[in-house]
């Protein structure tokens, strides 16, 4: 009986051995394949993600044309502003004393669109207010960092 085992054990031994070696080969073919597919240039462009959009139609005029759009500013002191905020929300959240007294008014598409520049808490910024509904309250619809 024992006999039968010892032979049995070195008819599997082979095949144990030619199953591991083909997996190491098939392997190492993944991987190569792997490889070259990350170095090859791909035929399709990159997968452009959108970026965050204010709700201005066009930049207006008064702001400069390397100022970066931001939806949110937030402050040192723990408060921000947000785009769809009111002017009145924004005057009690700053104060009027952080207008640093420029304003421009230009036509927007549901009425006049001011652009206030600001500066609150060691920053600067500009925020352009228009409403965004015929008859509507002025709202954030940008908010810029110079």
């Amino acid at each position: 009986m024992d006999a039968l085992r010892v032979r049995s054990r070195l008819r599997l031994a082979p095949v144990l051995e030619w199953f591991v070696a083909a997996s190491f080969l098939f392997a190492t073919f993944a991987v190569g394949s792997m490889i070259l597919n990350g170095l090859r240039p791909s035929a399709a462009p990159a997968r452009v993600v959108p970026t965050a959009r204010t709700l201005v139609a066009s930049t207006p005029a008064a702001v400069p044309v390397r100022a970066v759009s931001v939806p949110v500013l937030p402050f040192i002191d723990g408060k921000e502003v947000r785009v769809g905020e009111t002017v009145s929300a924004v005057a009690a959240r700053l104060g009027r004393a952080a207008e640093s007294g420029k304003q421009e008014v230009d036509r927007g598409k549901f009425g006049d669109r001011l652009t206030r520049f600001y500066e609150y808490a060691g920053s600067r910024f500009i925020l352009v207010f228009e409403p965004f509904e015929l008859n509507g309250e002025a709202r954030i619809a940008g908010i810029y960092i110079p």
